[in-house]
């Protein structure tokens, strides 16, 4: 995928719901990472993420979907590596061609096929919030195993992008109201 292939609406969902500060921030967004590292060191665990998209793409395709231990600096100094040779538009095209999308399905562009029998660019509003929730948790948020969770999340993404003012309160509930899967036409 081109980075003038991603949907602006896919886009925006995504950054909204991953990482707010995408186009604002250079290889690691701080705040985020000192978040996690205070959580994970108060309760001697790794149980926060603090990557941005940039780490996640690093993670995903250099790392083995690992950023444990010695993979986080790994993670953090290649990030660094990928922010000086891509720009945003790239770094976001990759990630979601790259990205996990449900059991054995990788990037957006199968998992539109997948979900909703469609192109990528032909998609609602609300299946671009469902894609970009996927991403989180593809085993959770398969809406073809578990549509519930998948609709619960979808209205995550709808609601972090009504508070961000990429979409207004009437889009969003319009955008809920959409069946989780659809049998389109065919990709």
């Amino acid at each position: 995928m081109g980075e003038n292939d991603v949907p602006p609406r896919l886009a925006e969902a995504v950054v909204a719901i991953e990482d707010e500060r995408f186009y604002e921030h250079h290889w690691v967004y701080s705040i985020g990472l000192s978040r996690a590292l205070l959580y994970d060191g108060t309760l001697l665990c790794l149980c926060q993420g603090g990557s941005t998209i940039t780490a996640q793409l690093v993670k995903d395709v250099y790392l083995g979907g690992s950023d444990r231990g010695f993979n986080k600096v790994v993670d953090m100094v290649l990030a660094v590596k990928v922010e000086r040779v891509l720009n945003k538009k790239q770094i976001l095209a990759y990630y979601l061609s790259e990205i996990t999308t449900g059991f054995g399905r990788y990037g957006v562009i199968e998992a539109s096929c997948a979900y909703f029998r469609a192109p990528l660019d032909g998609l609602t509003l609300g299946q671009y919030a469902l894609l970009a929730g996927v991403t989180q948790a593809p085993s959770v948020y398969d809406p073809t195993v578990n549509p519930d969770l998948a609709q619960q999340r979808r209205a995550q993404v709808l609601s972090k992008m009504v508070v961000q003012r990429l979409i207004t309160a009437a889009q969003a509930q319009a955008a809920n109201a959409e069946p989780v899967t659809t049998k389109g036409p065919g990709c």
